[in-house]
């Protein structure tokens, strides 16, 4: 296929994305049909195409679903004597959520009308990813898409995984995503399965009511004050006050610190914050048993999490026998995680 690469609207620490157009417009209906406008996610490096391919074969395995970004198809090139592989991509021009709310909002927050329309979309999206046997590692506000019509679609599955497949092959995925959206379990025992893109999900709703991150960070607040915060106590982020009783409810069902206790999508898709539906919203309120179950029964999470509040030593550079701290040691000392604001450090120059 002929197409031109035209400006650049992000870039990260191992892709960067273009706006492209297609030298010749196909008619609608044919197979090769690309859009006059599309985005073109390039590598130019062997080591990060593997990344690239994973990821195009995720999304070739969840289309088509209208909550996450097309793929068009994947092609290896060579340009200036390199070797790039490029992704194809429908375009938003909307660009991303955490854009949209800045620019475009009083206050750099949206109403709790909007909160919950993009809330449901994006719960859509997990719920259609999770069903497919897969997780997204990084849910948040830069990486859902907004396009058309106030339509939001979930993008960037560059750390996307198999749901249930270990981490051993790779030490790069000891700490997928951001941290300021890390489920606890992701401390205490290297869960990354689909309860950790619930509890991220809620860090992206409180960010959107509050027009600020969900952990509230003091100026100096360090990675690891916070990875002990969000592992190691019975700390869950604040929950806005100013959000009806059922948002704050949809938010508890979020921040539930045993993933195996946590709402998965589809039991969240029927809570009233997002459905609308008030007959199971007292159920709810009233935290009477609701008739749908998580799946999982995995009881296998150190009963040490919630106590250990006390004697968390002050650094790293402390010495404990306790588990949680070697963990969270090593974790802080995995040198992927210097820039803990950003899992992808997207500059955006849109």
């Amino acid at each position: 296929m002929d197409w031109v690469r035209g400006r650049t609207l992000g870039s990260g620490s191992f892709a960067t994305v273009y706006l492209a157009t297609s030298a010749h417009h196909h008619h609608h209906h044919h197979p090769h049909y690309f859009p006059p406008l599309f985005a073109v996610k390039t590598t130019y490096h062997a080591s990060t195409s593997s990344s690239l391919v994973n990821e195009n074969q995720i999304l070739q395995s969840l289309q088509p679903s209208p909550h996450i970004i097309k793929s068009f198809g994947f092609e290896r090139t060579v340009e200036k004597g390199e070797d790039c592989c490029n992704m194809f991509l429908e375009y938003a021009h909307g660009g991303t959520l955490y854009d949209h709310m800045k620019k475009k909002h009083v206050g750099g927050k949206f109403p709790e009308s909007k909160v919950r329309h993009y809330t449901k979309s994006i719960l859509e999206g997990l719920n259609h990813v999770h069903v497919k046997g897969f997780v997204h590692c990084d849910i948040k506000l830069q990486n859902i898409l907004i396009f058309e019509n106030d339509v939001v679609k979930i993008a960037d599955f560059g750390l996307a995984k198999k749901a249930g497949e270990g981490e051993e092959q790779s030490k790069r995925c000891e700490c997928r995503g951001t941290p300021m959206f890390m489920s606890p379990e992701l401390f205490n025992s290297n869960e990354h399965e689909p309860p950790a893109d619930i509890w991220a999900l809620g860090c992206a709703v409180v960010e959107m009511v509050t027009g600020e991150p969900a952990w509230d960070l003091g100026p100096n607040t360090n990675m690891w004050a916070l990875l002990v915060r969000i592992g190691m106590s019975d700390e869950i982020p604040k929950i806005p006050p100013e959000l009806s009783e059922r948002g704050k409810d949809f938010l508890r069902k979020c921040f539930v610190k045993d993933p195996t206790k946590r709402f998965t999508a589809e039991m969240l898709l029927k809570h009233p914050f997002v459905s609308g539906d008030d007959t199971v919203s007292m159920k709810l309120l009233n935290n009477e048993p609701i008739t749908i179950s998580p799946k999982s029964h995995l009881d296998k999470f150190p009963h040490w999490v919630s106590t250990v509040t006390t004697v968390v030593p002050s650094s790293p550079s402390s010495t404990s026998s306790s588990l949680a701290a070697d963990r969270l040691r090593q974790l802080v000392t995995e040198e992927t995680l210097q820039d803990w604001s950003d899992s992808e450090g997207w500059g955006n120059v849109r």
